[in-house]
């Protein structure tokens, strides 16, 4: 047996099943019905739902990592617009999975032929969210000469303990104060030299002191 409610006034109907897709009108409030083919379950279904034109699919949920990325593009662009010292270059994605960030931070490089250190003002850097982020953190890699102890020509170590919560502007503003010498680390370092000199020269350092959280308003 078919069993359906009118769709106009709710009365409930059984029907056999030999009599689907047959019209009538309810009893009781002269509704045009349109009986349904019977339901697999034997539920009740409303004749309304059996005749009525299919509706469009919703749309489907975007993936965490998407909705993610394009929430971090979204931040990126809101806190670093005004900067004078961060600059932001999505690369590529929609939302951008790889980002170019220029850095106008006074930090160090050591050209060929110099016994010591020199500025450089200005600094270009890569980030990567791999397949893996957020739960990995991102890859990380200098594209100009620095001499830093926690950099070298493929990676920037920016520390053990990343965690899925953390924001890409944190990340950003993390690696212009390493750049800056207000962070670094010497017990294990990715250039030996430049962690020896970093010692030995504590009181010169850092070298660019503005405060880059400051100056953006990141909360």
């Amino acid at each position: 047996m078919i069993e359906f409610r009118c769709s106009g006034c709710g009365k409930a109907y059984s029907v056999p099943d030999n009599l689907a897709g047959r019209t009538a009108r309810c009893k009781q409030c002269q509704t045009s019905l349109v009986v349904p083919s019977a339901s697999p379950t034997g539920s009740s279904i409303s004749a309304s739902t059996a005749c009525a034109a299919p509706t469009a699919a919703s749309a489907p949920m975007l993936p965490l990592r998407t909705r993610r990325l394009a929430a971090e593009a979204q931040q990126m662009q809101d806190a670093f617009a005004q900067s004078s010292m961060i600059h932001i270059d999505p690369m590529q994605g929609n939302p951008p999975e790889r980002y170019r960030i220029r850095y106008q931070v006074r930090g160090l490089e050591m050209k060929t032929g110099q016994a010591s250190p020199v500025p450089r003002n200005e600094h270009l850097v890569e980030i990567e969210c791999t397949s893996e982020y957020p739960r990995i953190s991102p890859i990380c890699r200098i594209l100009t000469p620095i001499f830093h102890p926690n950099f070298d020509a493929t990676t920037i170590c920016v520390g053990d303990h990343w965690t899925a919560g953390e924001r890409l502007i944190d990340l950003v503003v993390r690696i212009g104060e390493m750049i800056a010498y207000q962070a670094y680390n010497i017990k294990s370092p990715l250039n030996g030299e430049a962690a020896m000199w970093a010692d030995l020269n504590q009181p010169q350092l850092p070298i660019d002191s503005r405060d880059l959280h400051a100056e953006l308003g990141i909360a």
